[in-house]
């Protein structure tokens, strides 16, 4: 069975559904695949920072109409192991709203544009043909469906559908890490998020919807060796380094069915905004997740793809110049960002890093700098 479209969109996450939606609403017949059931709980921070309020604007979205209320964070905090703690006020309110959730409404905005999703979808090819269209073969239930598109955008996060080729440098660290996450009800925190560092990474804690709270961890592989094969167990074995973590666990309970995991997780070293075709997403960037813009970052490539993904399709640029232009802005937007985080991460895992409660204490502009130096800029677009 072979479909014709304009754009195929590979994952159905926040930057893949974000932009099927931009996409199917600029008119182009736009099919969103991805190989899992939505809505559904998955490892991530749940933590939206100040800046995804202009993209959310631009999508339609207002988180503030929303019912259960959300999450509100308006600083972080930051616990060490030896019980030292540096605080920050964010630049804005933030807001933790569940994967689970903020997918649902991403998917019922773009079904509403007129994009199809098509879910339990497993991609097991990507071939550019000779006229630059593409040809997509997945494989949906029993039935071997193929697809041919003008566009192909990729964001199928970390792990690359089976046979897509990879790029032709290794644009990810060495480390290997694993990411989980669990909701827990009975923890009551203020207007906060809180990140706890430990043994092997750090755990961070904020508000969700419903007076929830997510626990979501990147802790390196070879650190979880011995803690055991669940989420809990895991958890509970990194708290052990962390006195203060493992009270604030202790307060409540973890919410049967949203414990989730990820391995490997490898973080980006540069930015890999293009292969055959466009990146987007985690796909695209996999920053440190202490720097709390994963989410931002999905928001923000996929509307930046779609902008010169629409012109490619409209007519109004040729396929080079919408690979070089997708490809320049991504860079300018993210390398410098990226670095920054990176760089941050480093401090994160010094072995010095007992000290930075008391170097925060003597330059109180330090905690601002490393919440600042990892947040994107408004683009304007929103207004």
């Amino acid at each position: 069975m072979m479909k014709q479209t304009d754009v195929i969109v590979a994952g159905a996450g926040i930057a893949g559904s974000s932009s099927a939606l931009q996409l199917a609403r600029l008119g182009h017949r736009t099919i969103l695949l991805d190989r899992q059931e939505f809505p559904r709980h998955k490892t991530c921070g749940e933590f939206m920072s100040p800046e995804t309020k202009e993209m959310l604007q631009v999508l339609g979205i207002n988180l503030g109409e929303h019912t259960p209320a959300l999450g509100r964070m308006d600083k972080a905090r930051i616990i060490l192991p030896h019980g030292g703690e540096i605080g920050a006020p964010l630049p804005g309110n933030a807001t933790g709203i569940s994967r689970y959730e903020l997918d649902r409404i991403l998917h019922e905005k773009a079904q509403s544009a007129g994009a199809e999703i098509i879910t339990k979808a497993v991609v097991t090819g990507i071939r550019k043909l000779d006229d630059n269209r593409y040809e997509v073969e997945t494989r949906e239930g029993d039935n071997k469906v193929s697809y041919q598109a003008r566009a192909v955008i990729g964001a199928y996060g970390t792990k690359k559908p089976r046979g897509v080729a990879a790029s032709a440098e290794d644009t990810r660290d060495d480390t290997v890490y694993i990411g989980i996450k669990s909701h827990y009800s009975g923890i009551t925190i203020p207007d906060q998020v809180e990140l706890y560092f430990c043994e092997g990474g750090y755990i961070g804690i904020s508000p969700i919807e419903e007076g929830k709270v997510n626990v979501a961890a990147l802790l390196t592989l070879d650190s979880v060796q011995g803690s055991g094969k669940s989420v809990q167990e895991i958890l509970q074995t990194a708290a052990r380094s962390n006195r203060r973590l493992a009270d604030r666990l202790s307060e409540g309970k973890p919410v049967a069915g949203t414990q989730v995991s990820i391995a490997p997780v490898r973080l980006s070293d540069t930015p890999e905004p293009w292969s055959e075709f466009p990146h987007i997403g985690d796909a695209m960037l996999m920053i440190p997740p202490l720097c709390g813009d994963g989410m931002s970052i999905a928001l923000r490539s996929a509307l930046i793809c779609s902008g010169w993904t629409d012109r490619y399709l409209k007519g109004m640029i040729g396929y080079e110049e919408w690979q070089n232009g997708y490809s320049a802005e991504a860079d300018q937007t993210f390398t410098r960002l990226l670095r920054r985080a990176r760089r941050i991460q480093g401090l994160a895992f010094s072995r010095t890093n007992r000290l930075y409660p008391g170097l925060a204490r003597v330059f109180p502009g330090l905690a601002r700098y490393v919440v600042k130096a990892t947040r994107l800029s408004e683009t304007g677009m929103a207004r």
